[in-house]
């Protein structure tokens, strides 16, 4: 891993982490993100210039000192912010990972699709999709993209297949409703590279970083959805 002329910015690195993606992983927050999602959970990672500067190897020989808690389903996650707003320096990160047989996680908004975004998915073993609404107005009004963009992202990883992960932050009055999951389940079952579909309830936890960065938590006064709401809304999505 001597390459060294690739450059990007991160915001932070978490060792051990359980839920981004099978497996134990190495999960790597990328700075900086196109959106400005009315739930986000990291303000502090959407300024691509906060982040601090690596090269592609130093993240790499970070992970190789985790490689031995990975078994065989772990490895890196690479997640944000938004990783494609830095596809040419993520593509670098997983070239050396895969030489170093480490399994590749890509979280992402799929908002942004373009060249290099097709070179990442070359070297990408699974991707974890937010498609945070089934309907063009809810992303427009709360996620400030599209969702036919999103969309198309997925009909390339279905022909590339490549193992996907469906993701959506559950928010009360906002998506909690049964019409939503069934739409996420139907976009599933039209993609057979999807797998998993993952609910993930909204959490406020993240007010104290709106606070410190005197930034408005749009979502802020709506309530987390509870046990009983979730527990409803995984049993319709079990349900054929």
């Amino acid at each position: 891993m001597t390459n060294k002329s690739v450059v990007g910015k991160i915001h932070s690195f978490q060792s051990l982490g359980t839920v981004d993606g099978p497996g134990v992983r190495f999960v790597v927050f990328f700075s900086g993100c196109n959106l400005r999602c009315a739930c986000c959970h990291n303000p502090d990672t959407w300024n691509l210039n906060d982040g601090q500067n690596f090269f592609a190897s130093e993240i790499v020989e970070r992970v190789i000192k985790y490689k031995e808690y990975f078994g065989k389903d772990g490895g890196i996650t690479i997640s944000g912010g938004e990783p494609l707003l830095q596809a040419e320096f993520a593509t670098e990160i997983f070239r050396l990972c895969k030489e170093q047989n480490i399994n590749t996680c890509l979280d992402t908004s799929g908002s942004i699709f373009n060249d290099d975004v097709k070179k990442l998915l070359q070297v990408t073993d699974r991707v974890l999709l937010d498609v945070k609404y089934t309907d063009e107005q809810k992303y427009r009004e709360f996620a400030t993209c599209n969702l036919s963009p999103v969309l198309k992202f997925l009909d390339y990883l279905q022909e590339k297949n490549i193992p996907t992960t469906l993701r959506q932050v559950i928010i009360p009055t906002i998506n909690d409703d049964k019409d939503n999951v069934i739409e996420l389940k139907k976009i599933a079952h039209s993609h057979s590279v999807v797998d998993k579909i993952e609910l993930l309830p909204f959490r406020k936890i993240c007010q104290v970083k709106y606070d410190k960065l005197n930034i408005p938590f749009k979502f802020g006064a709506l309530p987390e959805p509870t046990t009983e709401l979730m527990q409803k809304l995984n049993g319709i999505l079990e349900n054929d």
